[in-house]
C-alpha cells in the first residue's frame, strides 16, 4: 500500500514535535496534499532554486528542508515573486514542502545540535540549554572529546567532519589551547557563549558570529571561538534524519539527501593576507 504525505508528515513530527518550534517559526506543511501518495523524499538544508530543481529531476513527491520558505507572513504566493515562484514550482509537480526548523534544533535525540555533536564525536553530550519542558531536548550541545587536543587540532577535526565551504573553518583564541569541552549549537548560537561558559566548556563551535559579541568573549573568560558557515554546521542533520525516515516509514519511501551546497558565500579572496589593517 502507498505512503500517503499525511503518514510522511506524521512520522516527521512524532520525531520532531512542532511545540517544540518558537513562536516566531515557520514549520510543518508548507504545501501537498496529505492524501496523495508520497514514493521519494528528498532533504535539504535551504528552499531555494537549486534544490527545488533537484526535486524536479529526481520526481520527489515531498522535499523536507531545515530553513522555512515563508518565515515572516505573507498574503499572497503569486508566481512572479520569487518564493512564490518556487511554491507554484513544486505545486505543479505535484511535490509538497515541508519545514522541520527550530523544533529540529531542539528534539532531544537525532535533531540538528545532536548530529552536529556526533559528527564530531562528542561524548555524552547533553542540551547546552535545555527546554523548560523536557530537559532532554534543548538547544545546542556540550560533550567531551574522546581525546583532548588543541584548539589548532580542534579547528582541523570540524574542518574534515563538515561540508567544504569557502569561508572554512575560522578560530578566535589561542591555537595551543587545550581543547576537551567542546559546545556547538547549529546555525546562529552566538547568544549562547555564556552557556558555554558556565557548562565549563573549552571551545564554543557555532555560525554567524558577529564581531562586537566575539571580540568581548575572547577579552573575558569565556572558550575559544569556532565559526563556521550556517550551512555546513546544519549540515549533519540530513542524512541523521533520512536515515530515520527512511526506518519509520518500513523502507517503503526511498529518502534522499540533497548533495548541492546552498551556502551562499561562492567565493573567498585576500584569505590569511598579512599586514596592517590598512594595507
Amino acid at each position: 500500500m502507498a505512503v500517503t504525505l499525511g503518514e510522511v508528515v506524521a512520522a516527521l513530527e512524532a520525531r520532531y514535535d512542532p511545540a517544540l518550534a518558537e513562536d516566531w517559526d515557520a514549520v510543518g506543511l508548507v504545501c501537498g496534499d496529505p492524501a496523495e501518495p508520497v514514493a521519494r523524499v528528498l532533504l535539504a538544508v535551504d528552499p531555494v532554486a537549486t534544490v527545488v530543481d533537484e526535486v524536479l529531476d529526481t520526481g520527489a513527491q515531498l522535499l523536507v528542508t531545515h530553513h522555512p520558505l515563508l518565515l515572516t507572513p505573507v498574503h499572497g504566493v503569486p508566481a512572479d515573486d520569487p518564493k512564490g515562484h518556487l511554491v507554484h514550482r513544486l505545486v505543479r509537480a505535484g511535490a509538497g514542502l515541508f519545514v522541520a526548523h527550530t523544533n529540529a534544533d531542539r528534539a532531544a535525540e537525532h535533531g540538528v545540535n545532536g548530529a552536529l555533536a556526533a559528527a564530531l564525536g562528542l561524548r555524552d553530550a547533553v542540551p547546552l540549554q535545555p527546554h523548560p519542558a523536557d530537559p532532554r531536548a534543548g538547544l545546542g550541545r556540550v560533550g567531551r572529546l574522546p581525546e583532548p587536543t588543541t584548539l589548532r587540532g580542534f579547528a582541523d577535526l570540524v574542518a574534515a567532519a563538515l561540508p567544504v565551504t569557502v569561508g572554512g573553518v575560522r578560530a578566535a583564541g589561542d591555537p595551543g589551547r587545550r581543547v576537551r569541552t567542546v559546545a556547538v549549537c547549529g546555525g546562529s548560537g552566538g547568544s549562547l557563549v555564556p552557556a558555554a561558559a558556565a557548562a565549563g566548556a573549552d571551545v564554543l563551535l557555532t555560525s554567524d558570529l558577529r564581531h562586537h559579541p566575539a571580540s568581548e568573549a575572547l577579552e573575558s573568560s569565556s572558550p575559544a571561538l569556532c565559526d563556521v558557515a550556517h550551512f555546513a554546521s546544519e549540515w549533519p542533520w540530513l542524512p541523521v534524519a533520512a536515515e530515520l525516515l527512511r526506518r519509520d516509514l518500513g523502507g517503503r519511501v526511498e529518502v534522499t539527501v540533497s548533495r548541492r551546497r546552498t551556502d551562499p558565500w561562492t567565493w573567498l579572496a585576500g584569505a590569511g593576507r598579512s599586514g596592517s589593517a590598512g594595507g
